[in-house]
């Protein structure tokens, strides 16, 4: 008997112990919404290992488990319906990623800088947003170039943040040249597994079926919104909670090559 309660013991000790080294790991409540949907986990891409991701342009995507969901938003950051997006995601505690039109992010400088401070990845969607595999390769690498300049002009000296070396085509309209360019940059080119198709004029409910349907259908991956859309800046607070309420769950990806980012 003696045995069996110091056996017992030792179990509940440990019990005890696994439960507070799992509290002190896990994710702290979202501030005014204790059933936020949250960002479940951070996932690190390093360039030198994977190159390009998106199945909607490229063979491979992110390494991500069924039902696990990579927001990503382009073009901005575009007045009021940033605004908007970046509410929508504070309230349920989700990290997104932001390709920003370079002169965009010059023209709106607070905006680029909310996003990053308020824990997103920021990265580069060119500065004008061109078909840069119909420009010559000099001028679509100067028009990349410009952007990433315009961009972390935006930014500033931000302690502790910075943008990710992460590149999305305008269009998708890449090129092999370009591509082997930024590969050599070390820079992870992103497309996407599907999109809200969100440049077509739609109503916030249209796009919320559409986007559910494609992403029950494709079991998650990496979508694609648009920032500058008020239809999806409008429909973006009840997607989240799907989601929630269908059991998906948000990865924040970020660039190995940055500062740990805590979750």
């Amino acid at each position: 008997m003696f045995l069996a309660v110091n056996s017992w013991s030792a179990v509940s000790g440990a019990l005890f112990a696994a439960a507070i080294a799992t509290a002190a790991h896990a994710e702290p409540p979202c501030p005014g919404n204790a059933d936020a949907l949250g960002t479940a986990r951070v996932l690190d891409v390093d360039a030198a290992t994977t190159p390009r991701v998106g199945r909607k342009q490229f063979p491979q995507t992110l390494p991500l488990a069924p039902k696990e969901v990579v927001l990503s938003f382009d073009d901005g950051p575009w007045p009021t319906t940033t605004e908007r997006i970046l509410d929508a995601l504070r309230a349920e505690c989700v990290r997104a990623t932001f390709f920003l039109i370079g002169r965009n992010a010059l023209a709106r400088p607070a905006l680029a800088q909310r996003e990053l401070a308020e824990g997103h990845t920021v990265a580069y969607h060119s500065f004008s947003h061109p078909m840069l595999d119909r420009m010559p390769i000099a001028a679509a690498q100067a028009d990349i170039e410009h952007g990433i300049a315009a961009v972390n002009t935006a930014l500033g000296d931000q302690a502790g943040h910075a943008p990710a070396q992460f590149f999305r085509f305008p269009y998708f309209a890449s090129s092999p040249p370009l591509l082997d360019w930024l590969e050599r940059r070390r820079m992870a080119v992103f497309g996407a597994d599907l999109w809200a198709s969100d440049w077509n004029p739609m109503s916030p409910d249209q796009e919320l079926r559409l986007i559910l349907e494609r992403v029950e259908a494709s079991s998650g991956g990496i979508v694609l919104f648009h920032d500058t859309k008020a239809q999806t800046a409008a429909m973006l607070p009840a997607f989240l909670r799907t989601l929630k309420a269908r059991g998906f769950s948000i990865v924040d990806v970020v660039d190995a090559g940055l500062q740990p980012r805590s979750q």
